[in-house]
């Protein structure tokens, strides 16, 4: 498979962590769109592999990509590939000379390292696949601590850890280009974090979100479920300006008890401010408030460049809004300021994903993204649960795991057009805009399914916990 290249058509090759999977193709789709680029895989493209070849984009172009993506560990740009190394060096062989060139120059030094995946190669194996690649036409010098260029050979041994082969089922070769951001996910871990709760998003997860959403410098970022604040934190490190909303009000003024488990009460400065300066991001901090989402707050024509959130379920955090239960003879008008006290009341899952498209139809920008989890009981799932609305457009729907019976798919959607007053009438004829009812028993469907195994925590947190502080 011999590559024949011009700077035209020149491809980069995407090493990508094995966890969150699903979450990868739109991650990256949505970095590359930053720059007005659409993914461009190769003819070979699979989604389950660690390695994607990109085309059509340029050097500049990854690099963008690779200074915010968590789904990918490196880039290269691809000079060589094949079933075999024979077909490797077929391969590079044919790769453009004048392209290879500047790398290879005398005076310049370089270092060349093996990648095997799903595989573990002695030192001494390793050293022999270095020395079989005296072909290239290396001119300057060996520099393995601070070399000015680095080459990989990527082997890749499929994905059965209990059938590998002797023999890589593909190799590449390339030149490194850069990392990308893994290292977010341990300096912003949940455990290091100042002020946390027990719905805390998990940093990794936090920060896939934000680039679903296409958060960039001065975006206002508007999260209507913020919790502790996880997903606040991971936009305003992308340059956005945030805020959020929720009706727990020891949560919002960061009092009452702890989450920790050595700790009792939270402390004076346990707050999602406090959560912004730990990261050296408190001046993208506008403000939190105590507010019902199924009551907007906010003035016609303020509008959001992007909103991102993680509603409740109604496993650990209960689902709420504020109402009454006595029917209401007096005018609001009457209402003075102390005599009447609205008490909390059941909030469905249905009519809180209505709430959000519906917020999301009017206070987003024309192409501002919405970006929340959907509990799903598994054996129930199909794509016409997903809820949708006439001015949004489905992008992308990933599932992540929780257990055996039950999941939550990150929604992505797109505002495409304006909402205008024939669109209330739709939304109520419209079967397609209608709500799916079933998510109201997400809860019990959730306990009816826990099997021993399932019982290190509920539907929200398991998997939160389950990305790996390193892969």
């Amino acid at each position: 498979m011999a590559l024949h290249c011009s700077r035209a058509c020149r491809q980069y090759l995407l090493h990508l962590a094995q966890d969150n999977v699903e979450f990868r193709l739109p991650e990256i789709k949505a970095l590359l769109s930053l720059r007005a680029k659409r993914f461009c895989p190769a003819e070979d493209f699979n989604e389950k592999s660690p390695f994607w070849l990109l085309k059509s984009v340029s050097e500049e172009d990854v690099r963008s990509v690779m200074t915010r993506t968590v789904c990918a560990k490196s880039v290269f740009e691809l000079w060589g590939s094949g079933r075999t190394h024979i077909e490797l060096q077929s391969s590079l062989e044919g790769y453009p000379t004048e392209d290879m060139a500047p790398f290879l120059q005398q005076g310049s030094t370089y270092k060349l390292n093996v990648y095997t995946f799903n595989k573990t190669l002695e030192f001494k194996d390793r050293i022999k696949k270095i020395d079989a690649m005296e072909y290239l036409p290396f001119q300057g010098k060996v520099n393995l601590k601070n070399p000015d260029h680095i080459f990989c050979l990527l082997e890749d041994y499929g994905t059965d850890p209990n059938n590998i082969p002797e023999e890589p089922f593909y190799v590449y070769f390339g030149r490194w280009i850069a990392d990308g951001q893994r290292e977010l996910i341990r300096s912003h871990s949940v455990k290091k974090r100042h002020f946390i709760g027990n719905t805390s998003m998990d940093a990794g997860l936090s920060f896939i979100m934000a680039n679903h959403a296409r958060v960039r410098d001065h975006d206002l970022v508007f999260d209507p479920f913020v919790g502790t604040g996880s997903l606040l934190v991971a936009c305003s490190h992308f340059g956005a300006y945030v805020c959020g909303t929720d009706i727990d009000y020891n949560t919002i003024h960061g009092i009452g008890k702890a989450s920790r488990t050595n700790q009792k009460w939270r402390g004076p400065d346990e707050n999602i401010r406090a959560n912004l300066r730990q990261y050296g991001l408190e001046r993208f901090y506008l403000d939190v408030l105590v507010s019902d989402a199924s009551k907007t707050i906010w003035r016609e024509g303020m509008l959001f460049n992007a909103i991102v959130t993680d509603p409740p379920y109604g496993i650990r955090e209960s689902t709420r809004r504020t109402g009454s239960q006595k029917e209401i003879i007096k005018p609001p008008d009457d209402f003075c300021g102390d005599s009447h006290v609205p008490v909390s009341m059941e909030y469905h899952l249905s009519d809180i994903f209505r709430d959000l498209l519906n917020f999301a139809a009017r206070y987003l920008v024309m192409g501002g993204r919405l970006v929340y989890w959907l509990p799903i009981y598994r054996p129930e799932y199909r794509e016409e649960m997903i809820p949708m609305h006439p001015c949004l457009s489905l992008i992308s729907n990933s599932e992540q795991t929780l257990s055996s019976h039950t999941s939550r798919r990150l929604i992505t959607m797109e505002k495409t057009r304006e909402m205008e007053d024939s669109d209330e009438l739709l939304l109520l004829q419209d079967s397609r805009f209608s709500p799916y009812r079933g998510h109201n028993a997400f809860r019990e469907k959730y306990f009816c399914g826990i099997t021993k195994r399932g019982l290190n925590t509920d539907g929200k947190d398991e998997g939160k916990t389950q990305m790996k502080e390193d892969n």
